[in-house]
């Protein structure tokens, strides 16, 4: 018999070409646009409609509920993994809660147009902060969706990178582009447009493929898991139910401190009510460990105790039943998703935290004080810094996305991690020129001609603006690449069992990194200035690439394919 022919090995094209082509990347794009859009419209665009509708912000307790859900979204995390909605279940894990969340964000937009902020402010406020819930929770599903349909052909680095490209263009339109529209045509109508644009998303992910093996009977299949908690082998009972009743009251706890939050939001007298800054800034930490840090060394000692043999059933126990059945069901819910994570991670748990907290510190803190170096110590006006960070900056970041993406195709996802960061990092010193006169970035403009081409710009053309916007297209065009490769590692990590509940608890983290972050960043600028704070950022994004390289051997030791990615074997989230 004739030796079978090798397969020949796919380049990087024509394994970007395969991804392009699949429609899971279609519906990928379509799912970051709908999830960006909202959240550019609640946290940015409509405080421009309520300023021209002269309505003063602070009278407004339920605006601080916006920020609060895209914030602590995790907490509802594991009923997207967990529950079915009635109805719905035929759609799909996922899709059952994507699509009636798209769908009720555009009627909510729709609505919000038919309404005067000012003489309707209780209405609209609570349209605002329910649209804001909706919008979090679609991007818990999306998030899980695009890890659980990501296969050899639609990768989860392609789909993680057309993720963010989509999510990136929905912020101009639902921000810059957002602004023009409203100033030709009105705010109302704006919205109406951008109402019915999510409405048209929802209809088109009506049609977006499951993941392979998706149980449209998401209830059905959790109790499957609970039944495997009785096999021999599995923790006994009486064990998990205490660190059950620990995780479950330091959950019950954070949830009850952030409901407590909104209703004194909703309900007290504007100078009554609780700053919304100030408790993210002082209380987010302590919710971030109560539901996350502690939670997580409680889940590494019973993964520890089911390695050593410990604790465990001798034979399989009778099915629950009454309370018994519901403790499974929390536990499946609350501490399992970690106990696996934790157990499968082991001690390695340590350098991916860190991986994850140092990662995109510099991006996560930055925004915060971007528009007072520019407005405030550069000078900059209101129309250089739009074009340069919305319009010149947005292309540039989608720029970085598409070269992220050849990179995870054709490099790795490991070493586009580590590149991505290096220049993430390296892209501070930038801005510290910038904070000392800009002299360098000034040269480097003239030197290629872009200086020239800004020139031409209309009305705001200058030198100046030339250097600014450099820089920044620098910085976003690294953020790109970083960005790609960090979501699609983030990705890989997870479990599809899982993905809803674990990637929502990582990606919080960077909750912590800004909370903790911007207090002590906005210190150091008013006590040393820029300059320093720049410096000082650099080296953060340095140690994180050190972090990422250890990572990467980490990996490469045990075996794991995502560390170097070939085009012809691309790897999936692990299970």
């Amino acid at each position: 018999m004739a030796a079978a022919t090798p397969e020949k090995k796919r380049s990087s094209w024509q394994v970007l070409g395969l991804a392009l082509r699949n429609r899971k990347t279609g519906f990928m794009l379509v799912f970051g646009f709908a999830s960006g859009l909202p959240f550019a419209l609640f946290l940015g665009t409509l405080f421009a409609w309520l300023t021209e509708a002269e309505v003063e912000l602070e009278t407004m307790g339920i605006f601080s509920l916006i920020g609060l859900a895209y914030a602590f979204q995790f907490l509802w995390s594991p009923l997207i993994d967990k529950a079915d909605l009635p109805l719905l279940r035929k759609l799909g894990k996922r899709k059952q809660w994507i699509v009636p969340m798209q769908v009720l964000l555009g009627t909510i937009l729709v609505t919000l147009s038919l309404l005067d902020p000012k003489s309707q402010l209780g209405m609209f406020s609570l349209l605002a902060g329910m649209g804001a819930f909706a919008s979090a929770t679609q991007d818990i599903a999306i998030n899980a969706w695009r890890i659980d349909v990501a296969d050899e052909e639609a990768t989860l680095d392609i789909l993680s990178t057309i993720y963010q490209m989509g999510y990136r263009f929905s912020s101009l339109v639902g921000g810059a582009l957002g602004l023009i529209i409203a100033a030709r045509i009105g705010w109302p109508e704006t919205y109406m447009l951008m109402g019915a644009i999510l409405l048209a998303a929802g209809f088109i992910g009506l049609f977006a493929p499951n993941g392979e093996g998706d149980a449209a009977d998401t209830m059905a299949a959790s109790d499957a898991l609970v039944r495997e908690l009785r096999k021999a082998g599995e923790l006994a009972p009486h064990i998990r139910n205490r660190a059950l009743a620990v995780v479950g009251l330091l959950w019950a706890g954070a949830i009850g401190v952030v409901l407590t939050f909104m209703v004194m939001s909703m309900t007290y007298a504007p100078e009554d009510r609780p700053n919304p800054t100030q408790f993210t800034l002082n209380i987010g930490p302590w919710i971030i460990v109560a539901t996350i840090i502690l939670p997580a060394l409680i889940a590494g000692w019973l993964a520890s105790q089911k390695r050593q043999g410990k604790y465990l059933l001798e034979e399989d126990a009778p099915p629950s039943r009454g309370a018994g059945f519901a403790m499974d069901h929390l536990y499946r819910a609350l501490v399992l998703p970690l106990v696996e994570f934790v157990g499968r991670i082991g001690w390695s748990l340590v350098l991916i935290l860190a991986v994850v907290l140092t990662y995109r510190i510099c991006d996560a803190i930055w925004g915060t004080f971007a528009y007072p170096f520019y407005l405030g110590e550069l000078e900059y006006t209101n129309d250089e810094v739009a074009f340069a960070s919305k319009f010149f900056g947005v292309g540039a970041i989608i720029l970085g996305l598409a070269l992220g993406g050849w990179m995870l195709t054709a490099l790795g996802r490991m070493f586009t991690l580590m590149i991505g960061g290096l220049l993430a990092a390296l892209t501070n010193l930038l801005y510290a020129d910038l904070a000392i006169g800009g002299h360098n970035m000034q040269w480097l403009s003239d030197l290629v001609g872009f200086t020239w081409l800004i020139e031409q710009v209309p009305v705001i053309g200058s030198a100046k603006l030339a250097k600014l916007t450099i820089t920044i297209g620098f910085e976003n065009l690294a953020i790109g690449i970083a960005g790609a490769a960090y979501i699609a590692w983030l990705s890989s990590i997870v479990s599809k069992k899982f993905s809803a509940v674990q990637y929502a608890l990582l990606s919080s983290l960077t909750l912590l990194v800004g909370t903790l972050g911007r207090g002590a960043l906005g210190e150091m600028i008013e006590n040393q200035g820029y300059f320093d704070v720049f410096v000082l950022t650099t080296y953060i994004g340095l140690a994180a690439v050190v972090l990422v390289c250890i990572e990467w051997w980490r990996e490469a030791r045990s075996g794991k394919a995502s560390g170097v990615v070939t085009p012809d074997a691309v790897a999936q989230p692990a299970e």
